[in-house]
């Protein structure tokens, strides 16, 4: 398998997805957008994860000048339909909505730290997500959530945000929370992006000594065992693929 990564910021990295592609012996690629490295010509991977960042689909260049929605989308868009299995967290869940024509949408809540999700009776049914319990706590950092379009899944929500995971198709996915998060991670993030000031008076914001020391090992485990069943379906469907286009 053949890994890609599109990294919004230094500061909001691979956390366990590193940690799961090293496990299991994957190749791995990255574009590292912050250094203005340019988007892969050829679709010759895999799985591409789409990363997080302050960034939203209405972000300029002028303000922020290596961050190009409409090239970002054009890709995704073009791995969409050369069937790629995709992974977007946070901003990235947003861009594929974007991609697919379903338009990011304002979050009820900005949500920063360790909360609750709730699956709901779609992600139930939905294989990938078998080791989830109905409820999990995990990780969040935004403002925005992911646009749905009629044939989009909600799979997951928090109170404070009603789409925390969709499904846009059997192998591309929108994840608005933090699987991800890891407790060295998140000091690089907590460093570089926590405004204390937003703490006050908010139901849905830790504070950064409360983020810092929580472990992460069961969500990360959770995100290890929805990769592997993501990896499993994707090469499923490209073995059904090649032998339709055999015969």
């Amino acid at each position: 398998m053949h890994i890609h990564f599109m990294i919004h910021e230094s500061y909001e990295g691979l956390g366990a997805f590193g940690l799961w592609v090293a496990s299991k012996g994957f190749y791995q690629t990255n574009t590292r957008l912050y250094l203005e490295e340019k988007l892969p010509e050829q679709l010759d991977f895999d799985l591409l994860v789409v990363l997080g960042g302050p960034q939203s689909p209405l972000t300029t260049e002028d303000e922020c000048p290596y961050f190009n929605v409409n090239t970002e989308v054009s890709f995704i868009s073009k791995c969409i339909s050369a069937g790629k299995a995709i992974v977007g967290i946070c901003l990235g869940a947003q861009l594929i909505g974007e991609a697919l024509g379903a338009k990011f949408e304002r979050s009820p809540h900005k949500e920063i730290g360790y909360f609750p999700i709730s699956i709901t009776a779609k992600g139930k049914e939905n294989k990938l997500f078998n080791d989830f319990q109905s409820t999990e706590v995990v990780g969040h950092w935004h403002n925005d959530m992911p646009g749905l379009l009629p044939t989009s899944k909600v799979l997951a929500y928090s109170e404070g945000c009603p789409r925390q995971i969709v499904e846009y198709s059997d192998i591309v996915y929108g994840i608005q929370c933090h699987l991800e998060f890891t407790e060295d991670s998140m000091k690089d993030l907590v460093s570089s992006a926590f405004d204390a000031r937003l703490v006050k008076d908010n139901l849905w914001i830790q504070e950064a000594n409360e983020i810092l020391v929580y472990n992460t090992d069961k969500m990360n485990n959770l995100l290890y065992k929805f990769l592997d069943n993501l990896v499993l379906r994707y090469r499923n469907k490209v073995m059904i693929t090649r032998t339709s286009n055999h015969n």
